[in-house]
């Protein structure tokens, strides 16, 4: 897609006043997918130089937002972690192509904020936290359950860029379970279940996405009944929260939801009594 309403592409490390109409382009792999006419200006993070990922001393592991899914797929098959099957299960998630695989990038799958971004599924599941940083060089912090709000929407503010995603050692550390459901063999995932159990407390999480407009991730310290899991997620998920488009209807995805929610609290289950 030539987008024609683009008059300049600055290159981010060359720090100028933000104005309306400018835009980050990580992997553009969305930007140049459909027309973007309110779009005057393109910030370029490919000059960055953020090292793609890395693990920490501490045990954490810290993704860039200009990773690119081959990149995190390539670490994620050498991490020596419970979790680190996981990475790799998110990344096939995408069903795209290697062209797409080499472009795209992990904070542009996150600040998209559509339900069935399988990055947005991986962080959320193991508690990852974003990295945010204002025009003014301001940093906070918010969790990946709380940067993306609804159907497309974020927390971010005018400006703001997604510097980075955190995973926490303790999390990588978990027992993992995943289930995904699409309409299609090669469809949009329209539910997108994953289970971590931590081994040392033995506390059960359920992170919900794809099925709902935003990331829903329930936490119980000791793996529930399957009555106190199906009752926690009907609390936690509205009636309007269930997403609907042409991927799947409300009820099919609440259906399967609390399917697969309860497949993998019996398999976790089942793994802790071994």
């Amino acid at each position: 897609m030539d987008l024609n309403t683009v008059v300049e592409i600055r290159d981010a490390r060359h720090r100028a006043p933000w104005r309306p109409g400018d835009a980050w382009l990580g992997g553009g792999t969305y930007l140049f997918s459909e027309p973007q006419p309110h779009l005057r200006r393109l910030i370029d993070l490919s000059r960055t130089g953020w090292i793609p990922v890395q693990r920490h001393r501490d045990g954490s592991v810290e993704i860039a937002a200009t990773c690119t899914i081959a990149e995190l797929s390539g670490f994620g098959k050498g991490l020596a972690a419970e979790a680190a099957p996981l990475f790799e299960r998110c990344c096939r998630a995408f069903l795209a192509s290697f062209k797409i695989w080499n472009m795209a990038t992990l904070g542009g799958n996150l600040c998209n904020g559509l339900p069935a971004g399988p990055m947005i599924s991986l962080t959320a599941a193991l508690d990852g936290e974003c990295l945010l940083v204002a025009q003014d060089g301001a940093r906070r912090r918010v969790r990946v359950v709380d940067f993306v709000t609804g159907a497309g929407r974020k927390v971010l503010r005018e400006g703001e860029l997604l510097r980075s995603v955190t995973l926490p050692a303790r999390a990588l550390a978990c027992r993992t379970a995943f289930r995904q459901a699409s309409l299609y063999g090669l469809g949009r995932s329209g539910v997108l279940v994953i289970g971590t159990l931590d081994p040392l407390d033995g506390s059960l999480a359920v992170t919900v996405t794809a099925s709902t407009v935003r990331p829903v991730r329930l936490w119980f310290p000791l793996p529930p009944t399957a009555q106190a899991l199906r009752a926690a997620l009907g609390s936690a998920v509205a009636d309007d929260e269930w997403f609907d488009d042409i991927h799947g209807l409300p009820e099919w995805r609440r259906h399967m939801t609390f399917r697969y929610a309860e497949e993998i609290r019996r398999e976790l289950a089942q793994q802790e009594a071994r």
